[in-house]
């Protein structure tokens, strides 16, 4: 398989030109080393998410099955990295770059920065909270592409002044939009997902000018936007607004080389605009996904959840998130355990698992292709002959 090509400017990340396509990392196990080692091998930005990685691992499973051994899941959890960063790299044979996408949500946050760059990732992309010490905890791997997500100038501000003083810059920036991603979204709560200063257009302004304002203009930190992207007419407006790329995720998780189960795909592709909702998730963040019958009945019982939420054990023992509104009883946080949740997403259990999902439509409709295609189409407009946008 050869690798792609455009007539965009390349996104040169570190000492590499890539095709300025990332592909975002979504967990638990939708994006792991299948779909990123694919989308690496095309010339792109392919991505692990880092969460709870046995789930593709049978012997792993067996081990941490039914325990509540913390310490053995962060374990096993550790080794899945490992191998899912490994056979990542075998795909891509040496194309493009493999990232490893780390929350700064979850408790293993640093474990899970160090392991991957032992493992071999070219680059970490940290959204779910600003990681302040990701130059520290990365500084014995200076060849490794730091990325934080991030969703307004204030944080890219508050990120660049950090990193200055640590004499470390972002390598590349990923700006979110709340409005239109899927899975957790970068605003307080959810009466400020819709608040237009997240538009791209603004924040991409407001973020040159800041370049300009701390003297970071010759530094060309490459910004990379993301959230209901679908089409190669938005890539060309957002290059033309000073984007160096563009970062989709649900497009991706419903390709061919997807990691997930062909339900999770189909729940995501046959979604309409009145399915999708936005909810706190027990992370303490909004988040987007499908309404399926889980979801459904746990927003009917939301309230009275909250209304009785108080701190108990974690429910399988895997304490994965630093703060869970269902563990910690915090109230106005989801009252659900997400890794459970969404093991049965990746599972394809269409009535118990939790599906994120972005609000947009995608580019090839309810077709499930290649990713060949869907970067080919993007970045190239090239519309595969069966399929229906």
């Amino acid at each position: 398989m050869t690798v792609l090509d455009t007539a965009f400017p390349k996104l040169k990340l570190k000492n590499k030109l890539l095709l300025p396509i990332v592909q975002g990392g979504m967990g638990v196990g939708i994006s792991a080393h299948g779909l990123a080692g694919n989308v690496a091998r095309l010339g792109a930005v392919g991505t692990i998410s880092s969460v709870d990685l046995r789930r593709h691992h049978p012997d792993l499973m067996a081990r941490t099955d039914k325990t509540r051994d913390k310490a053995l899941i962060n374990e096993v959890n550790l080794i899945a990295l490992d191998r899912e960063i490994r056979a990542a790299h075998a795909i891509a044979e040496g194309n493009g770059v493999i990232a490893v996408n780390v929350m700064r949500a979850v408790a293993e946050y640093a474990a899970y920065v160090r392991q991957s760059c032992e493992s071999g990732a070219d680059a970490i992309v940290v959204g779910a909270g600003l990681p302040m010490d990701l130059p520290e905890l990365t500084s014995e791997f200076p060849d490794v592409a730091l990325i934080p997500i991030l969703s307004d100038a204030r944080g890219i501000s508050l990120i660049l002044k950090k990193w200055m003083r640590r004499k470390r810059l972002p390598d590349a920036i990923v700006i979110e939009n709340p409005q239109y991603a899927a899975g957790h979204l970068g605003a307080a709560g959810l009466d400020s997902v819709n608040d237009p200063h997240f538009a791209f257009s603004v924040v991409l302004e407001e973020t040159l000018q800041l370049f300009k304002q701390l003297g970071l203009e010759s530094e060309n930190i490459p910004l990379i936007t993301a959230g209901g992207i679908h089409s190669p007419q938005q890539v060309g407006e957002l290059f033309a607004l000073g984007a160096s790329a563009v970062q989709l995720g649900t497009p991706f998780a419903v390709s061919e080389e997807g990691d997930a189960h062909i339900n999770f795909k189909k729940v995501l592709t046959q979604a309409r605009p009145e399915d999708i909702v936005t909810f706190m998730s027990c992370a303490g963040l909004p988040a987007r996904a499908v309404k399926t019958q889980w979801l459904s009945n746990y927003l009917d019982k939301e309230a009275k959840l909250q209304g009785k939420a108080g701190p108990k054990e974690c429910t399988v023992g895997f304490d994965c998130l630093h703060q869970c509104g269902l563990r910690d009883g915090i109230a106005k946080a989801g009252q659900f355990c997400i890794d459970t949740q969404l093991g049965f997403a990746l599972q394809g259990d269409v009535k118990r698992g939790l599906f994120f999902r972005g609000s947009e439509k995608l580019p090839f409709g309810s077709e499930i292709r290649p990713v060949r295609e869907l970067i080919d189409y993007l970045l190239n407009g090239v519309m595969p002959a069966a399929a229906t946008a």
